[in-house]
């Protein structure tokens, strides 16, 4: 028998996965990309040597950290969190010498060594790392999942179309963009891992709210970084 109270209340609405949820976050960042001034530049094939040295300058200080956050968060998972902390330390571990690569294609195009290590941090750099190191120093941050989301996927998906582009408009030598061409292999594999994480038992419905936040804010932020290089 159905209550007048009964008529009122809303059909129970379909959980959506974890998964979906962060895709339409990455349709989000894949948007905001796109609008990207350098980006942009690339895609119309209006860059210059200085644009890909440009980009690589300001990335460096984000992949340098990469491990190191990667790392903290690691320190900070618990033991019933076994199965998180093995594979932030794999992924630490796996990561910690990727910025040698980065440094080999920024002289390749004749860039200089000591300035490109000089480097500060752009204002889109500073609060990305502020914010991933912060989260990754609280206890249990299953959240950090959802920024390595973001910061995997785009070499997976959008590396490999860079070097390319990079390539075809600036005749560049693979050699020369070694490292977005090794990030796409190499975050292939990371996000197949990630996703096993993602769709496994270890993760509520909390913790599941917490990985789309941080996915949101390290989609900005990242967006950030891209926008105000040389913005220090």
């Amino acid at each position: 028998m159905t209550t007048t109270t009964d008529r009122y209340l809303p059909p129970a609405a379909s959980e959506e996965s974890l998964l979906s949820r962060l895709e339409q976050v990455w349709t989000d960042f894949d948007t905001r990309l796109q609008q990207v001034p350098l980006l942009q530049a690339l895609a119309e094939g209006k860059v210059g040597i200085g644009d890909y040295q440009r980009l690589l300058f300001n990335l460096r200080q984000q992949v340098v950290d990469g491990s190191l956050w990667i790392a903290r968060a690691a320190s900070n998972f618990d033991m019933d969190h076994f199965t998180l902390r093995s594979a932030a330390i794999h992924h630490a571990q796996a990561e910690h010498r990727d910025h040698f690569l980065l440094e080999r294609d920024y002289v390749a195009v004749g860039g200089s060594l000591a300035e490109l290590r000089a480097g500060r941090k752009n204002i889109g750099s500073q609060a990305l790392s502020g914010y991933l190191f912060d989260l990754a120093g609280r206890p249990n941050p299953v959240g950090a999942l959802g920024a390595m989301f973001i910061i995997e996927g785009l070499g997976a998906r959008q590396a490999l179309q860079w070097a390319e582009r990079f390539q075809s408009v600036l005749g560049l030598a693979d050699n020369q963009v070694h490292f977005m061409r090794f990030h796409h292999e190499a975050d292939e594999q990371h996000t197949g891992k990630l996703d096993a994480l993602l769709t496994s038992d270890a993760i509520g419905p909390e913790d599941a709210d917490a990985i789309v936040s941080c996915a949101k804010v390290t989609a900005r932020l990242y967006v950030m970084q891209l926008t105000e290089l040389d913005n220090l």
